[in-house]
């Protein structure tokens, strides 16, 4: 018999509450033993029969075997270090670090220390996403020649959080930008250049709360966007090629029901589908049906990577490329210029 992985959840705010928790706790070959928090009480109200550390020490002891952080976006780094210094697995929340400076020292440590290092980039398991990338992938489309991902919310006011205080690692673009440019990365790969608008429209605000960011490619334009001040509207996803076009509205409904207290494979697990609609020239429109999405496959996809059974879900390199990208939209937009971008992924 397998013996389970024994998993330390470090960090339950909204990510290690309503992601990580419980995604761990729905897969098969995965034991959640211990949660580090400062809240305890809010941890055994969950998961009674999870231990609450009040240490990383007791985190990272002899029996736990993959370190999951969970925690703010400052935090990320020396977390990971010190977990991988200390011989465990790890698996980071998106943003993976700071900056690509901090990605590539991880990915480096990882691979010294022959550990299975990846990042929470659970968007690549929406339904819409699945959907959208089969169609693409089969052609159905022709050439793509444009690809528009809107990420948008209606936030009027401003919470007093990290994620909305002044700060490294704060604002839209470092939540958001993480799954729209991962996306976008998986679908077509490395642009030429990108020149990324970010800023705050909000009365109040002390973090970036809209960004509008194009990736240039040869033939291709990608645009990413994200705005705080979006009372409805905006399809999710939008994609003309040289045979036909797709559109897609609504957001994948895992990440609503989790926050309901729903747990993946439970009764009543069953989250809708979002609306799309394939175009082709002098035809009449067609609905498309969208698969449902499983955010369970990425933390499937770690066990097996852990077991060497199967690939990392989310590479160190891919998560690396993605600070790459991060970064140069922040240089583009403190610039406000086009940034260009070399090598190839």
């Amino acid at each position: 018999m397998t013996l389970p992985i024994h998993v330390a959840l470090i960090g339950y705010g909204m990510a290690g509450k309503v992601f990580h928790a419980p995604l761990i706790q729905a897969v098969p070959g995965l034991h959640l033993v211990t949660i580090q928090s400062s809240q305890p009480a809010k941890v055994r109200a969950d998961w009674p029969e999870v231990w609450v550390s009040a240490t990383f020490e007791e985190v990272i002891s002899p029996l736990i075997d993959l370190v999951v952080i969970a925690t703010p976006n400052p935090t990320h780094f020396e977390l990971a270090r010190r977990a991988l210094e200390a011989g465990k697995h790890v698996v980071v929340d998106k943003p993976f670090t700071l900056n690509a400076h901090q990605a590539r020292t991880l990915a480096e440590l990882a691979e010294a220390q022959g550990r299975v290092l990846s990042v929470f980039q659970n968007r690549r398991w929406d339904g819409d996403f699945l959907t959208l990338r089969k169609i693409v992938e089969a052609g159905t489309l022709g050439e793509v020649v444009y690809f528009e991902s809107h990420f948008d919310r209606y936030r009027p006011e401003v919470q007093n959080r990290w994620r909305e205080q002044a700060g490294p690692g704060s604002g839209i673009w470092y939540d958001l930008g993480p799954h729209l440019a991962d996306q976008a990365l998986l679908l077509f790969g490395w642009p030429e250049a990108i020149f990324a608008d970010i800023g705050m429209q909000r009365q109040g605000a002390q973090a970036p709360d809209y960004f509008h960011v194009l990736l240039r490619y040869s033939r291709l334009r990608v645009v990413l966007h994200a705005s705080a001040l979006v009372p409805g509207g905006s399809p999710r996803f939008v994609i003309h090629g040289t045979q036909g076009s797709l559109v897609q509205y609504g957001l994948d409904t895992q990440e609503k029901a989790l926050k309901e207290g729903l747990r993946p494979g439970a009764p009543g697990w069953k989250p809708e589908g979002s609306e799309a609609w394939l175009y082709r020239p002098e035809q009449a429109p067609e609905p498309v049906f969208v698969e449902a999405g499983d955010y369970r496959r990425y933390y499937e996809g770690v066990r097996d990577a852990i077991r060497g059974q199967g690939p990392n879900p989310v590479t160190p390199e891919q998560a690396v490329r993605l600070m790459e990208l991060l970064d140069a939209a922040h240089k583009s937009a403190l610039e406000r210029r086009e940034v260009a971008l070399e090598g190839q992924v």
